[in-house]
């Protein structure tokens, strides 16, 4: 978000730690999950079609249309929902809480 918006947390690497335990880690998500909707809410047709230019965490220049950046935003959280089953399988959490989507989804309403 912040190479689309010019704020909030931009990490250095990709190892770096943003929260040192769960509960934080929670709060921030969602503080987070809130403002890329607001983000994307503001958004006109025309400016989801807009190129915009940004670098990647190495240095390389980048331009894609915003909504390109968008859809890897979200599609990028499907492969660390896969981690995070891949850890907690691994660990002997036998079968553990549903990650999708939507299982998410219907818990909120």
């Amino acid at each position: 978000m912040h190479r689309l918006t010019g704020a909030g947390e931009y990490p250095q690497s990709l190892s770096a730690i943003v929260c040192d335990d769960l509960p934080s880690l929670s709060s921030a998500r969602q503080l987070e999950d809130q403002r890329i909707v607001s983000f994307v809410a503001s958004l006109s047709d025309a400016q989801l079609e807009e190129h915009w230019d940004y670098r990647t965490l190495n240095g390389t220049p980048r331009r894609q249309r915003r909504r390109e950046i968008l859809a890897h935003l979200f599609n990028h959280q499907t492969h660390h929902r896969g981690q995070a089953h891949a850890i907690l399988t691994a660990l002997g959490v036998a079968e553990p809480d549903g990650l999708d989507l939507l299982l998410m989804r219907w818990e909120r309403s």
